[in-house]
Parts: structure tokens; sequence; C-alpha cells
């Protein structure tokens, strides 16, 4: 395609980083306002600025697996209400057959006019709700066979008609969850936020005129398409193939397949899912907005963060997804869990992507944030819902090591502070830290498991895991090692010590103590290649031990802290063992 001319450059690069910065501020906004810890601390909610009809021209530095299915919400919102937007008008959606992802995630889309009246974009924000409802705290229990068990399903619904908000609509969502209270607070954080970016559009509308924003919007999105295309471009044509998998459905499974074949020909890109596992019994399956939405936030990771993702992103890319998969589930098929599947279909595709782009593309990081949702009923039949989102590691990337105890591509979360969990007296954290020996061996190291020890304190508790790569474990690349395996143990170095499923809903009793442990990253590169100065340092750091760093990497450090070169020589010469 020929972008058309930008007739001032300077007023385009003013405007690209005005709305991004508005959707930034958006936001910041949910960040500031919400009421729940999963929204507040762990940042669990995106937010984005759409044109007249429905595009995203700017997204927030939020969550990407979020905002790739904001044009398929939208599109639901349009087909329901596209004839009859007001200003004042707010919509939310939470079902995942009408556009959205699974339930705890809740859009709320505001029109946005001017003082003229004339409509000129959408302010959307997505939140995941501490709890939608259904049999387990959180909404999100992978054992889920149904949506029906999963909580209130919203279809495209006006909350606010011309400025006006339903109560009754908002009494009945209330009433079908757990923490009514913080789930109205974080949507009237979502408000807050749609106000100001809508604000915002509005002032960029006075300043440039409704044709000049329009013009600009188009723009901006023919900038991401030209970029993505010239980066396709220089790639070599050809299909690269690549099989990754979740170790089982939390139902007793056996593995399941995600295969991608990536067809790069020209400036063009096509993902093709097919040979990934029909849809499953639990919660497990995705939507095909969800899977395309992770798709993006895998390419634009190995392809590079300063192509701004927007509409004009997703153009050069078209996509094979069979129905009824776990990348596309069928009605009523439970969809709670689905954010395992994004998290495997990135590692998919960037491993697809790592022969085509070998200087960009890491190791597989921990498979995913992994969520500990406890669910606490109190005498007086009152229920709180904790969430624990902890997230591990990243892989080893091509030129130096993977990130300890960050969320990885695709979430962009937080874990939560040790304080806000023990602030309800519910539960006490006894550790939490790093374990060492666990980041894949090789070259550039793959980031370290982190481990999270809680002892239950309440009398009536119900705790929600999931988490994956036990069997399956992260991928190195390059001769680098794989990562090391999540772990879930009840009562750990007790009689009753006892080794959890990583897919699970139990009770707890209190005095029970239960430790998580992430995956560690895959490595990347020979290990018996890595610098025996970078070896050592791990070592005096704690993240690698001395036997370690023998077994692993062929580096001998001595008793007193320092390498023994002639041993080190003899070890790497002497090989693996």
């Amino acid at each position: 395609m020929s972008p058309r001319p930008i007739s001032d450059a300077a007023t385009f690069e003013v405007y690209r980083n005005a709305v991004t910065g508005l959707a930034d501020e958006m936001a910041i906004t949910i960040l500031r306002t919400a009421h729940s810890q999963i929204v507040a601390s762990s940042m669990d909610f995106s937010a984005a600025l759409c044109d007249a009809s429905g595009r995203v021209i700017a997204q927030a530095n939020t969550c990407p697996v979020h905002l790739g299915s904001i044009p398929e919400a939208m599109s639901a919102v349009l087909e329901s209400f596209g004839d009859c937007v007001r200003p004042g008008d707010v919509y939310l959606l939470n079902d995942p057959d009408l556009g959205g992802m699974h339930l705890p995630d809740i859009f709320a889309i505001a029109p946005v006019f001017t003082s003229g009246q004339e409509l000129i974009g959408y302010s959307v924000t997505v939140v995941n709700h501490v709890d939608v409802g259904g049999w387990a705290a959180g909404s999100m229990a992978v054992q889920s066979t149904s949506i029906f068990a999963e909580g209130v399903q919203i279809p495209p619904s006006r909350l606010c008609d011309a400025g006006t908000l339903n109560e009754t609509f908002l009494a009945l969502i209330l009433r079908n969850v757990r923490e009514p209270e913080l789930l109205r607070g974080d949507l009237e954080a979502q408000l807050a936020a749609c106000h100001a970016g809508g604000e915002g559009l509005k002032e960029l509308a006075e300043r440039h005129g409704i044709d000049g924003l329009a013009a600009l919007n188009e723009e901006l999105l023919d900038y991401s398409e030209t970029l993505l295309r010239a980066a396709l471009a220089e790639a070599p044509d050809g299909a690269y193939a690549f099989e990754d998998f979740i170790d089982d459905d939390g139902m007793g499974s056996p593995p399941i397949p995600f295969r991608v074949t990536v067809t790069i020909t020209g400036d063009r890109l096509h993902l093709d899912f097919t040979g990934s596992s029909p849809q499953v019994a639990s919660a497990l399956n995705a939507t095909e907005s969800f899977t395309r939405s992770a798709s993006y936030a895998a390419i634009q990771g190995a392809l590079g963060s300063d192509i701004p993702a927007n509409s004009g992103f997703y153009r050069p890319l078209t996509f094979t997804i069979p129905e009824a998969s776990i990348l596309s589930g069928r009605r009523p098929s439970a969809r709670g869990a689905r954010g395992l599947v994004a998290y495997r279909i990135i590692d998919t595709v960037l491993g697809a992507l790592a022969p085509v782009f070998p200087d960009r593309v890491p190791a597989a990081g921990d498979g995913g944030p992994d969520s500990v949702a406890i669910g606490i009923t109190g005498q007086d039949g009152t229920t709180n819902v904790l969430w624990d989102i902890l997230c591990g590691a990243w892989g080893a990337r091509p030129d130096r090591d993977g990130v300890d105890g960050v969320s990885p591509l695709g979430a962009n979360l937080a874990n939560v502070p040790v304080e806000e969990l023990e602030q309800s007296g519910h539960v006490r954290i006894d550790g939490y830290g790093y374990l060492p020996d666990t980041g894949g061996p090789g070259r550039w190291r793959g980031g370290l498991s982190t481990f999270r020890d809680m002892t239950v304190l309440a009398p009536d508790v119900s705790v929600q895991i999931r988490s994956d790569r036990r069997t399956h474990l992260p991928y190195g690349l390059q001769g680098g090692a794989q990562g090391t395996a999540s772990s879930n143990i009840l009562n750990l170095g007790t009689p009753e010590e006892l080794e959890l499923p990583a897919k699970v809903v139990r009770d707890l009793a209190s005095g029970d103590r239960h430790r998580h442990v992430t995956a560690g990253g895959g490595g990347h590169g020979d290990p018996f290649t890595r610098d025996p100065d970078r070896v050592l340092q791990d070592v005096l750091d704690g993240k690698v031990t001395a036997s370690g760093a023998s077994r692993d990497y062929g580096v001998v450090v001595t008793p007193d802290g320092t390498i023994d070169t002639a041993a080190t020589q003899r070890r790497r010469a002497a090989g693996r063992h």
C-alpha cells in the first residue's frame, strides 16, 4: 500500500504522541481510582481510544492481550447501538460470544461527541473485576465446564442512557457478585477514565477540527501499517512452524497442543493454527478475538515496540483459526481461565518467529502469570476475594539474561505487594523471593522462579489456582536449556505435605500453608559459552549455586568465591555430564 502523504510531519508527530498520551491518561485514571487489589495493584486493566467507526487509534501501555480484542467488542456495540448512540451513553459487555473475552473482563465503552453533537470517537476501558459470580471465588476456575457456571453474562447493554445511570441494571449485576462494592468502585474508575479520554479527544478535535482529526487518524493507521509492512518485507519469505503445549485442562486431559505455521510473503504475514487442540472440557477455551490479540502481542514484541499498536497494525496480518477449538471455543463452553491460552499462543508464535528474527526473539518465559484466588466466607455470610497474581520470569534474550520477577509479554501485570495481601487479616505471607538454579542455563540465563509462602488465618477458605509449565517446561533457544517447573505444595516440610495439581480448586483450613512456585525461564545459547565472570556473579548473588555453576555452566567456583580457572578449563573441555 502507498501511505497517504503527510502534509505537516510536525503536526502528525505531535498528534501521535498526544493521542497515545491521552490513552495513558485514561489508564492512570483507572490506576488512581480503582478499589480492588487486582486492578489498583496488579494493574489488570486496559484503555484505548477509537475513531468514529470503531477502529483503534491509540492504546495505553497496559495489558496487550486485552487491547487486541477491542475491535470485536466495538463491532458488537456498534451492531447493537450504532444507529442510536447519544452523548452521555455508556455501554457494557463481557459475553465472550458477543464481543467479550471472559466474564471477569468487563468492557465499558463511551461515545465521544463534539460540542456540536458530532460523533468523533469512543473511549474504551477493560477491567478484570475481582469477581463476577459463578461457583468459584474469582470467577476464573479452570474446572468450570459451562459458561453458565462462571458468573453474570452481560451482552452489549446500555449502562448510561444520555447521562442517566440505569440503576436497575447495575443493581442486577451487583447482586450476582461476591464483592459488589469493589465491582462498583472499579466500574466507576472505568467510567472516570472514559470521561477523561472523551474530554481529551474533544480538545484534540477543537484543536485540529473534525476533518483534521479524521485525517490525522487515517495518517496514524497508515503509519503503523507502513512500519509493519516494512519490517515484514525485510524478513525472508517462507513458512515457519512451531508447537507448544499446555500441560492439561485441569480435569485429567492429556497435554493440549498449540500449533502454528507462520507464513511470510512479501509484506504480509499469515498465522495458521490448524492442528491446535479442539475446545476442552474445562474453562481454558479462548475466543477468536483473544487468539488474534495474543498473536498481535507476540508479533509486535518480535518486530519492534516502536510501531504504534492500532488498527493499522492489524492490516497486514491474516489468520486461520479452527472453529470449536481451544482458540475459538463454542458456546456454552467455559472461558474463565482463557488467560493461560494467550500466553501459550505467544510462546508458540514466538517459537515460530525465532528462526526469522533470531536476534529479537527470547526463549520461553514462565508461561504466564500464575493466579491464586482466595475466597473467604465470614460467619455472617459476607464474602471476600483476595487475588495473588504472581509473575515469574522472562526467558533469556538473544543478547542478555532473562528478567526475574516480572510480568511476561502479553500481560504487563505486577506482583501483588505482601502488605496488601496481609492487610485483610485472612492470610500471612511467610516467604517471598527467588529460587536459585531455576533459570534455564544458557550463554544467557533464563529468569528465576519466584516463590510465595502463604499461611491461611481464616477458618473458612477456598483457593483456586491457575498455573502450568509443570511437565512441558519453558523452551530454550540456540542451545539454551529448558527452564524449570512450577509447583504448588501444601504444608511444606510437615507430615501432611501434599503436592497439589497445577490447576485446582480446594478448601483450606486455618493454619494450612501453601507454597506456590512459578516456572523458570528458558536459556539462550550454549551454557558452556557463558562468560565465567557472569556465572561467578550469579553465584555471589545467590541466583546460581556453586554446584549448579559446575553442573550447568562448567564453571568451578571455590569456597572463597573465586573462579578456579584451571578446573573450569578442564570441566568445560570435558563437556557436560
